[in-house]
């Protein structure tokens, strides 16, 4: 039933220089009467897809902190619910894994809108297994396998809720159509993929990485103490690499996507604040910290030697 590091390098951040030029237009809203937030001032709700749930919760702390008279109220959920609320104007700022698709631009455009949007991180999907689970390194060619039940050994699939991002980027850049096994199941949440995913032998968690990447956070070590990181081999390279900053960046990781904010904002409020913030330098280094690969600064590998 579908209820449905040790780093082998240091990564060093160069040149920290990135302006996001956010103003949302909607020629057919009106805001009279009412007094309007600012980039800097004013209360906004937003919906993030819950993967991001630990990255989003530090970026509004830093961002509230350095912006006093700001209040950002995230709403974590599947990523579906989160265009639902863009679409229906519930939310002025959505933080998902994906940009619009054309369809999603054309109705924008023939309702005279014009939302922005754009891509924050290359983030990746993590693969995690009990500690007693003797399979923790795979190909992709057997996670293909064991996405679309045609592997050998007995596969207990857990995914965090049946419509997040996370069961649409294994459907779509993994099982290419095919469907999911039957008795692949939703424990709700990412903490209970990983509660599921510690008691059950034979059970495979998908999570988003940052759930279990930020070393200097201890709910995160207590994640990763509990479970184990799968490490993949994409088909072009000949390393089974576990979704390091590193591994992500140099896309040696075959299990990433986008990290993306979509703004529709009728004036320049505090949703392009929030989503400059996002994309500038403060922001993108809080990215780098939990060990996603920013897309908006340049970075620089350097080899670096562990004593």
């Amino acid at each position: 039933m579908f209820l449905n590091i040790k780093d082998l390098k240091k990564i060093l951040f160069a040149g920290l220089t990135a302006s996001v030029a956010l103003l949302a237009c909607n020629t057919g809203s009106s805001n009279k009467g009412a007094e309007l937030d600012t980039p800097t001032k004013g209360t906004i709700r937003i919906s993030v897809d819950e993967t991001y749930k630990p990255l989003i919760d530090s970026e509004i702390k830093v961002f509230e902190s350095l912006y006093p008279k700001t209040k950002i109220i995230a709403e974590y959920k599947p990523e579906a619910d989160c265009f639902k609320d863009l679409f229906n104007d519930s939310s002025r700022l959505i933080i998902v894994t994906r940009d619009l698709k054309e369809e999603e631009k054309e109705y924008f455009k023939k309702e005279r809108i014009r939302p922005q949007s754009l891509q924050l991180a290359t983030d990746a999907i993590a693969l995690i297994v009990n500690h007693a689970n003797p399979d923790s390194i795979l190909t992709m060619d057997q996670v293909r396998k064991i996405m679309s039940g045609e592997a050998e050994k007995p596969w207990q699939i857990v995914f965090d809720n049946q419509n997040s991002s996370t069961v649409r980027f294994i459907l779509d850049s993994i099982n290419k159509g095919k469907p999911l096994p039957k008795n692949t199941m939703a424990a709700q949440t990412n903490p209970e993929v990983i509660d599921y995913v510690e008691k059950n032998k034979n059970a495979i968690g998908v999570i988003g990485v940052n759930w279990i990447s930020d070393t200097n956070d201890s709910t995160s070590i207590e994640f990763t103490n509990r479970i184990r990181t799968v490490k993949v081999r994409a088909d072009n390279n000949t390393s089974f690499v576990q979704p390091y900053q590193f591994y992500i960046g140099m896309k040696t990781y075959p299990l990433t996507r986008g990290m993306f904010f979509v703004l529709k904002e009728p004036y320049h409020g505090l949703g392009a604040g929030f989503a400059t913030f996002l994309g500038g330098q403060e922001g993108q280094l809080l990215i780098g910290r939990f060990k996603l690969y920013p897309a908006r600064l340049n970075i620089v590998f350097r080899e670096a030697t562990l004593k």
